[in-house]
């Protein structure tokens, strides 16, 4: 069903089904439960409260509780710009995106919240309806997209049109909402579709929460749903898994189909509010359907050109100039490479930004050249970075036996040309950073090597 902002898809279902389970949660080791009409309380008594106090623009910290829940509906109600930061985001990077944030208030942890108010502003700029997101910042750093309660929730119900759930489903919520496609399709997805959603433990339970809610659906990110599949944590009762914010390698795929779950792969960006384009979990697993609002061409160039009139982002926060690089006359420039086949179907090939080109024009596409490098390191995480116009291997941690590394990956680099070859070898010192859905964060890497 397709709703204009939270308070519309609040007051319809506490209305029209007042006592049907809106969310489930942990409470005190047992599954606890609130219905649709006990939530659109909450959220309305707390919008009141909100609504009272002289503060435009909050940041919550986003730990995926249902107070957490509460809170944003709430805040976004009482007619505030609400921002949505990562609990787990370093403490560095939260306190610059408060302050590019322009907030005058903060939620969550009070010990993070304590820390980070030195970075509020005195006379913060509201929005009502706006939200702010920060994107992945995979291969640029994070920008703060302005999206609105309408286009999120114009996103889940194009999710819901393709893949609808029913009221007798629960959807676990395992993903951040600090990150859009968590926001959408592990929490907005079902409520719009009146099922339950279970909110999800936190990184510790991640191996238990499927047999302690028993969802019949699942949204995942690659690296989440192969863990779950390494340790068998999936419950007999799940029906659908949705699989989105990146790609996913065939073998998990594979592994997933093997299971008695629908499997389904979404395509979405930050600026659209999530998904615009998903398979259906018929035949090739990558032939992506588009969503009904939304329009998708091909550029000369091959890359993913979006139209997406409901959804769309009204733009980068304070970034004029960024915005209109990517976002002209409606259509968003999204950075990604695919085709559309005469099925009608979208299929990605490849990013833009994760090409590195060469001097003399040769083309290195990163992610295919980096997990045949991890695979041959045993798993390994690697990055690899142009410097001075030749690519080198950053790896995880401290320096071990780099003869053994040149070793492992020489049949990798032998299969390349000899411009497209590994020439040094660096060590990190320490994990490769990462996004909110797991992936390594290169343009971080390549400014601390610069010392920027």
């Amino acid at each position: 069903m397709r709703f204009s902002g939270f308070s519309e898809l609040l007051f319809h279902w506490a209305k029209h089904a007042p006592d049907a389970p809106a969310l489930k949660y942990e409470q005190n080791g047992t599954v606890g439960s609130c219905s649709f009409s006990g939530l659109f309380d909450r959220v309305k008594a707390r919008a009141d409260l909100l609504s009272k106090e002289p503060k435009h623009a909050c940041g919550i910290l986003a730990d995926g509780s249902f107070d957490c829940v509460v809170e944003i509906f709430a805040s976004v109600l009482a007619g505030r710009r609400t921002v949505l930061l990562g609990e787990n985001t370093a403490d560095e990077v939260l306190f610059e995106q408060v302050k590019e944030a322009e907030l005058d208030a903060l939620w969550g942890d009070p010990d993070l919240t304590e820390a980070l108010e030195s970075a509020l502003c005195e006379h913060a700029e509201g929005g009502e309806g706006k939200l702010l997101f920060f994107t992945s910042g995979t291969t640029s750093r994070a920008k703060a997209v302005v999206l609105t309660d309408a286009s999120l929730m114009s996103s889940a119900y194009n999710g819901g049109a393709l893949l609808p759930l029913s009221p007798g489903d629960t959807l676990l919520c395992m993903l951040p909402l600090d990150h859009v496609f968590g926001f959408v399709c592990g929490l907005l997805w079902g409520l719009s579709c009146r099922a339950c959603v279970a909110l999800g433990r936190g990184a510790r339970h991640y191996h238990e929460d499927c047999v302690f809610f028993r969802p019949t659906a699942l949204s995942a990110v690659p690296s989440l749903l192969g863990f779950l599949l390494k340790y068998r944590a999936l419950n007999p009762e799940l029906r659908l898994i949705l699989i989105g914010a990146g790609g996913c390698p065939p073998e998990i795929l594979t592994a997933a189909k093997a299971t008695d779950a629908r499997v389904c792969f979404g395509y979405g960006l930050t600026e659209t509010s999530s998904g615009v384009a998903l398979s259906l979990g018929e035949g090739d697993p990558y032939a992506m359907t588009v969503c009904p609002d939304d329009t998708i061409t091909i550029a000369d160039d091959g890359e993913v050109l979006i139209t997406a009139p409901t959804c769309m982002m009204q733009g980068y926060w304070r970034k004029p100039e960024d915005t209109a690089a990517v976002l002209r006359d409606g259509v968003l420039r999204s950075g990604d490479l695919g085709t559309i086949g005469d099925d009608g179907k979208l299929r990605l090939t490849g990013r833009k930004k994760e090409i590195l080109v060469l001097s003399d024009g040769t083309k290195l596409y990163l992610p295919e050249y980096e997990q045949a490098l991890s695979k041959a390191l045993g798993g390994e995480a690697v990055c690899v970075l142009l410097v001075n116009d030749q690519p080198i291997l950053v790896l995880e941690g401290e320096p071990h036996d780099t003869a053994a590394v040149w070793a492992s990956i020489r049949p990798v680099l032998d299969a390349r040309a000899r411009n497209q070859q590994i020439r040094a070898i660096e060590y990190y010192g320490k994990p490769l950073p990462r996004t909110a859905s797991g992936k390594i964060m290169r343009w971080a890497i390549q400014r601390e090597r610069e010392g920027l």
